[in-house]
């Protein structure tokens, strides 16, 4: 486990829970707007956090924090994973996993075994543009498909985002989105915001008019979408 990052109460990453939230370094995916670059990229330049201090910091707040929030990077590309994730639960806490669903076999693996209670996945655009979306032209999109099935059959508690970007996102791919994961339980757009750590400077949100009229889009199809960021 490579863990790079602490953010020691959230209110807003777990809903319904008082939360703290590990980051994960590394990530097989370069989107442009990541607002985690340094968890992304030249990851060898920031200081770890060792799992005895995190250990140790989620002993002394038991009974002050109800869950941990596992984020990236992508923490499913971390060895060791399980181990930690089976440790946060037998020390009482819910366990929130967030992840850009690459890995659908080990997503399925760690949800049978009961290792988390709550899974957001980013949808990060249609099928045809994910690519360079992502940052990784041609990807083949299939095991991110095989994930949005594999949460759509209600398998453990989850939720849907995509970070809309001005860039990268036109009408079509929230009408191709919306088709996609048709039925959704939650699903959430949310609007970019520049941390000024990106990836690629230079990109920009769409104003909030754009916003909800890119989510009257997908409410079409998913009724219960939402905005974040507004």
């Amino acid at each position: 486990m490579l863990i790079q990052g602490l953010q020691k109460l959230t209110l807003l990453d777990y809903p319904g829970k008082v939360a703290c939230t590990v980051f994960t370094a590394g990530c097989n995916f370069r989107c442009p707007f990541c607002h985690n670059a340094p968890l992304v990229i030249d990851t060898h330049r920031n200081p770890e956090i060792s799992l005895k201090e995190i250990y140790q910091f989620l002993e002394k707040r038991k009974g002050i924090l109800d869950g941990v929030c596992v984020s990236g990077g992508e923490p499913l590309i971390q060895h060791g994973i399980e181990i930690f994730l089976e440790n946060l639960k037998r020390m009482g806490y819910a366990v929130k996993l967030d992840t850009n669903g690459s890995f659908p076999d080990k997503l399925k693996k760690i949800v049978e075994e009961g290792l988390v209670d709550y899974v957001a996945m980013d949808v990060k655009n249609s099928r045809e543009n994910y690519g360079r979306t992502i940052g990784i032209e041609g990807y083949d999109t299939r095991n991110v498909e095989k994930s949005v099935g594999y949460l759509l059959s209600d398998a453990v508690d989850y939720e849907f985002r995509t970070t809309v970007v001005r860039e990268f996102h036109q009408r079509s791919d929230f009408e191709a989105i919306g088709r996609w994961i048709k039925g959704a339980k939650r699903y959430y757009l949310q609007q970019f915001q520049d941390s000024g750590d990106l990836i690629r400077p230079g990109l920009h949100a769409y104003n909030d008019n754009i916003m909800r009229q890119a989510l009257d889009v997908v409410k079409a199809y998913v009724p219960s979408a939402e905005l974040r960021g507004i």
